[in-house]
């Protein structure tokens, strides 16, 4: 719609095409038009409130950035936030439509280069009332992947379509196929690159994980990590093979009751591309020196169980000791390892 003139508190606009509302939800987006309203609502703030309230410091904050306002402070944006959603419906109406795939291409981009996870929404619109998408839209999906986007969230295809559940398995296939053609050594060389040297020490342990995990071909990587950043400072290496995250619990106390953390840890790092994680028992958590030990025959027999391990295939493992990080190569010998 093209707005004509304002009368008190109507707008008269002219309806430039026609369209049918389908639905029951309905927003409105206003171009190339900066709205003077708080950024932070009453809602906001009672949301903030209810966090700290209930001590959940752990909640992370994922940046929708919809608007070419969101495109002139993305730096920014990204430095604060935990990830970044590309809500590429909206920014359709603010950017030209041959601009949108250089900002997605270059959003996606600087959130690989600083490991942060980069979502992005509106792939097979046609799927909210079509069993198949359409070739752009597979194309789009693939290109996405190859692009190093690291989830895509689908809105009106299972929000009101017809076809929800044939919507996920379609984008879920062409996930997996671009995932198979994906030039991960490439991306390794970039993020070192833009690294630089000097690396800091969690940059170049992590980097050093992931180089080793390509020199002896290993299956997969496991992690040993309480905060889940561990994982996610490896992942952002984009390695050739599974991450298995051991989340190990830790105790704590806020002076009226002892509770463990690593839920919602593990959790979060299910939103991580590549990264698997494993909640260990509590019991892992207090067994002393022995819990690093516990978490890999957890993490091993898991790999085993969903074929990713053989016999003397190879295994990287990350853990902390003390205040050391150390890297290590297990060999796995008749479904035991030496």
């Amino acid at each position: 719609m093209q707005v004509l003139e304002i009368r008190g508190p109507d707008i008269i606009c002219l309806v430039k095409n026609s369209a049918s509302l389908v639905g029951s939800v309905f927003t409105m987006h206003v171009s190339q038009v900066h709205i003077d309203l708080p950024t932070l609502t009453d809602v906001d703030r009672q949301l903030r409130a209810f966090i700290k309230a209930h001590n959940l410091h752990e909640t992370q904050i994922f940046a929708k950035i919809e608007t070419v306002e969101g495109l002139r402070h993305f730096d920014e944006i990204l430095q604060e936030a935990d990830g970044v959603i590309l809500s590429r419906g909206n920014l359709g109406i603010d950017l030209a439509p041959e601009k949108v795939f250089l900002f997605q291409k270059s959003a996606i981009y600087r959130c690989n280069m600083v490991g942060k996870p980069a979502i992005i929404t509106r792939v097979v619109d046609s799927m909210t009332a079509n069993l198949r998408p359409t070739r752009a839209e597979a194309t789009d999906v693939a290109n996405a992947v190859l692009d190093g986007t690291d989830g895509i969230l689908l809105g009106p295809e299972t929000l009101r379509g017809l076809y929800p559940i044939e919507a996920i398995r379609t984008v879920g296939r062409i996930c997996a196929e671009a995932e198979g053609v994906y030039n991960l050594p490439l991306h390794f060389k970039r993020i070192v690159k833009h690294v630089g040297e000097p690396m800091s020490h969690a940059e170049s342990v992590a980097s050093s994980a992931v180089r080793a995990a390509i020199t002896v071909k290993a299956s997969m990587i496991v992690v040993f990590t309480s905060s889940g950043r561990a994982a996610r400072l490896i992942a952002k290496y984009r390695p050739l093979v599974p991450v298995f995250a051991v989340v190990i619990p830790r105790l704590k106390t806020n002076s009226l009751k002892w509770t463990f953390t690593g839920s919602s840890q593990a959790r979060q790092l299910l939103g991580v591309r590549g990264v698997y994680p494993i909640l260990a028992s509590p019991n892992v958590a207090t067994s002393g020196g022995s819990s690093e030990e516990s978490g890999l025959k957890l993490a091993l027999d898991h790999g085993k169980s969903v074929g990713l391990l053989k016999p003397n295939d190879q295994v990287v493992v990350f853990q902390k000791i003390g205040d050391s990080s150390v890297v290590k190569i297990v060999a796995l010998e008749d479904q035991h390892y030496i």
